[in-house]
């Protein structure tokens, strides 16, 4: 078969199989008379290996030591190659991001454009210092800020960036939201944190949502930054942070502020006696959370907790409920 005919055949072209012929990489089998080159049904197969490992990523020089080496197995080659692809997937990510940054900030011109890179770099440098700083600048861009908030796993920096996205009021919400749908616990608890930070109803929707999250710190931050709002949803969360004895303190306040609601006093207070049935320590602690409910609410439990089978748990609801006696009611 003449090299027309196998460019059109393959898809080849006559220009590439005469440079696979010089590079000794595909040389035909034979020659017309005039001279042409003439490939066999061989030739043909080795052209479309050629192709089939070239779309791999493979350089031709690698390609030709494939095919001519007997021995040569390709477990080590295709790993170095899934690690190249990976990478350069990497960086298209990372520069489809930046672009979409730069597009979301809608910049008037190529200054803006400029200015909102400058801003990329300095949030997106290996240096927590360098991101803390570009933090602490005004930024207005609040799409950016919030993308930012997303990916920063430094404290500090975190906490500098959840500063400037509050800056920005509820305008904030939307974005960070969208982490609460993240696969990544790591990215909704950055998310929750930040949202807790956020004023407006929105946030205290979104805070909600997040009360039934699989992630225990989700659920925790969550329920403690809802419950501040008056969310009384958050109350189950609460009671079992008390009980585990995770932020039970903190805990224990909001269960109190909740509490001044006349209709959530005696839900709270029962679900708190729910607990216990369980250990010592537990039982310390609810009694220590019974005595954040206002008034005389939690007395009657705090004193039959006095007289509980054990000495340190009948000492301190005693003394709890002794303290209580003498407080006035709402």
């Amino acid at each position: 078969m003449l090299i027309g005919e196998v460019a059109r055949r393959s898809g080849v072209s006559s220009r590439m199989l005469r440079h696979y012929d010089s590079l000794g990489l595909v040389r035909p089998t034979g020659r017309t008379v005039g001279g042409y080159r003439e490939y066999s049904e061989a030739d043909i197969r080795r052209i479309f290996h050629v192709e089939g490992l070239r779309s791999l990523g493979m350089s031709l020089r690698q390609v030709a030591r494939a095919l001519a080496d007997p021995a040569f197995t390709p477990a080590t080659l295709v790993g170095d190659l899934v690690r190249r692809t990976e990478d350069r997937l990497r960086r298209e990510q990372e520069l489809l991001d930046r672009l979409r940054a730069i597009d979301a900030s809608e910049p008037a011109g190529w200054d803006g454009v400029l200015h909102v890179v400058e801003l990329l770099h300095g949030l997106d440098s290996p240096s927590p210092s360098r991101r803390q700083q570009a933090a602490l600048t005004p930024i207005e861009d609040v799409p950016l800020l919030a993308r930012a908030v997303l990916s920063e796993a430094n404290p500090n920096v975190a906490g500098a960036l959840r500063w400037a996205l509050a800056r920005a009021g509820a305008d904030g919400v939307a974005g960070v939201a969208a982490g609460m749908s993240s696969a990544d616990a790591a990215v909704r608890r950055r998310a929750v944190l930040a949202i807790a930070e956020l004023p407006g109803d929105e946030a205290t929707a979104v805070l909600a949502g997040a009360l039934d999250d699989p992630d225990g710190d989700v659920r925790r931050h969550a329920a403690l930054a809802a419950g501040r709002r008056g969310t009384t949803e958050a109350v189950p969360v609460l009671v079992a942070m008390v009980a585990a004895g995770t932020n039970d303190v903190e805990a224990a306040e909001v269960l109190g502020t909740l509490a001044l609601d006349p209709g959530q006093g005696q839900r709270i207070l029962d679900a708190l006696a729910g607990e216990l049935a369980a250990g010592a320590a537990v039982r310390i602690r609810v009694a220590q959370a019974l005595a954040e409910l206002p008034g005389t609410l939690a007395h009657p439990l705090l004193r039959q907790l006095g007289e509980d089978e054990d000495r340190a748990v009948a000492l301190i609801a005693s003394a709890l409920a002794d303290a209580l006696g003498g407080r006035p009611g709402p």
